[in-house]
Parts: structure tokens; sequence; C-alpha cells
């Protein structure tokens, strides 16, 4: 079976300017970096890694929430980036978001009915009576009652407001929806009926995620591939299998490491990564992971890493994998 790209970013960059002043020379911070990777259809594709790496960025960024500074991104043969805002409108009803916050992201002077019967109107989708069916239907599947209809989001629970935030991404239909640490503030025992909610819904609806976060338990559970982000680059992209059971880069090692052990009698081995994250408006020179890495070498602090892919489709960024004559001379002095 052949798979299909739904979605191809290539080369993406999100940069913010920061004003010093007049005599001052602007601060560059680089969000995202150079980012390029592939979902395709039916899957859900994880962007893991630390906060401030850059992950809700691209999100944002592949949905023109944000603009990017440069870069592509390609929907469905659509190079979304360069429409302009009447055609990324009417896109929109393919591309949704079910956002971190369940207590921000729904409007509280508005009741459920109101928020959910938003998207239909806005992207003109039925008429008013079917509209009201399609809202007490969409309710429903999503486990609540149409008797909620005139309730406002402050009367529900944490739980409850994720539930009506996920119906509003799906009650269009979308192809794509970008889902940013969906259950990252709610509480443990209400996280798992959600992301079962979710993948009950990518079923009955063929839906394609981005999935953001930062919680790997949740990752190994529920997504099919990951790529794990290092301020603001791509370091590793592997299927979620392989990629827990063969970590190439050593801060995908140390996040995996870090994953609570699922039973007593399991040993692991704890990597204990020093020092901060640096600032993305000052990043190190060659790996911008060398500063924290334990097996970082001389070219690390000097040269980039190219991404090496390994026979089985999955690639790492960093100069342990090297086979170049240039950078096996750094490999072999450093290791004398």
């Amino acid at each position: 079976m052949v798979e299909e790209a739904l979605l191809q970013v290539k080369h993406l960059k999100k940069y913010y300017e920061i004003p010093q002043g007049l005599f001052k020379k602007d601060i560059i911070v680089r969000a995202v970096d150079d980012v390029s990777f592939t979902v395709n259809r039916g899957e859900t594709f994880a962007l893991v890694g630390e906060s401030g790496c850059g992950k809700s960025t691209t999100g944002k960024t592949i949905l023109r929430l944000t603009d990017p500074t440069e870069g592509q991104v390609i929907f469905n043969g659509t190079d979304v980036a360069g429409l302009e805002y009447n055609e990324m409108r009417s896109l929109r009803k393919q591309l949704q978001m079910v956002f971190q916050d369940p207590y921000a992201s729904l409007n509280p002077k508005k009741t459920i009915k109101q928020i959910l019967m938003e998207p239909l109107r806005v992207h003109n989708q039925f008429d008013e009576k079917d509209r009201l069916q399609k809202i007490k239907d969409m309710l429903e599947i999503v486990g609540l009652s149409k008797d909620y209809l005139d309730r406002y989001p402050h009367e529900f629970s944490g739980g409850q407001r994720q539930r009506i935030g996920i119906a509003r991404a799906v009650i269009l239909q979308p192809d794509f929806i970008v889902a940013d640490e969906p259950v990252s503030a709610l509480d443990v025992s209400v996280q798992s009926q959600v992301i079962n909610l979710m993948l009950d819904l990518q079923k009955e609806f063929g839906l394609t995620y981005l999935f953001i976060s930062h919680d790997l338990s949740v990752i190994e559970h529920m997504t099919d591939r990951v790529a794990v982000m290092y301020l603001g680059k791509i370091v590793e992209v592997a299927d979620t299998e392989t990629l827990f059971k063969d970590p190439k880069h050593p801060y995908t090692q140390a996040l995996i490491s870090a994953v609570p052990i699922s039973h007593p009698a399991e040993n692991k081995e704890r990597v204990i990564l020093k020092g901060d994250v640096p600032s993305p408006a000052n990043p190190p020179s060659g790996c911008a992971f060398h500063t924290r890495c334990p097996f970082a070498m001389d070219i690390c602090r000097q040269v980039a890493p190219e991404t090496k892919t390994f026979s089985d489709g999955h690639t790492a960024s960093c100069h342990l994998y090297t086979k170049s004559e240039e950078e096996q001379k750094y490999v072999t002095s450093d290791s004398k």
C-alpha cells in the first residue's frame, strides 16, 4: 500500500524580531528554524520536545495562525503559505485545531450551541434546521448530552470543555487537525478518555492528526510516527515503535529515559541532561544540542550535523552517525 502525503512541510522558518531601541540591532528569535517533514493521510504524526522548542509555533504556522518567515506548507497539493486571505479562509474548513487550554479556547460569552454553530455558519454548511441537528449529533459523538446546548463554558469541567473544543474542530469534517497539547491541562483520569475519543473520531471520520506534546507516554500510545524537536530544529524522525526501541539522537535517548517505568521490575538507566535549553535568540554554533550532550565532540561545536537516513527510513541529525572523511577526522581525534 502506497502512503499518500497529505501535508508536506518544507524548510519552514518562523523568526520573531525583538526591537532593541534606536541604536541597537534587533534580536532575532529563531522559533522554528528550517523544519521539514511529511504527514501521510490517515496517520497521527507527533511533534515532541521540551517546552520552548518550537512545537506549538510550528503547528500554528502550518495553519497560518501566524505567517511563516520562509518555507512551504503544501496541503493536498496547495501551498498554504502562499494563499491570499480569502483563499485561506475557504480552506480552513479542511484544516482545524484543538487548543491546549480548554478554559481559554472557548468564548465565555457564548453558549455551546453558539460556539458549535459558528463554524457551520461561517462556512455556509447546511441550513438552520440541519445545523442544529448536526450540533446535537456531534455532542452525542463526543460523549455530551444535547441538554447542554444552552449552557456556557464556565458550567463545564476541563475534560468536558476539551470535548466541546474537539467537537468544534471535527464538526466541519476536516481532513487535518493540529492537536496542540490537547490533554496536558487535564487530570490524568480524564486524559485517557480524551485520547480514546480522538482515536475513535479518527477512525470514524478518517482524520489526520499532527499531535503536539511533551508527554512521551501519550505519544507512545496514540501516534504512528514521531519527530523530535530541539531549539527550533527537528533532530530525529522515526515510526513510534522504532523510536522507543532504538532512539538514535542523544536528546531523544534522554527524553525516553525520563518516561516513568510501567512496572516495578523494569530497569531503566536515566540519562540526566546538564544545563538549560539555550535561547533561540542566541543558539550555539554547530549542533545546537552540543552544550548539553554527553557525547559532544569537537565537530559538534563547529559544524551543524547533516540528517542521516538509516535503512528503515529512520532519520537523525547527529555526528555520531557520520561517515564523511572530513567529519571522521573529528571523530577519530576526539576518541584518542
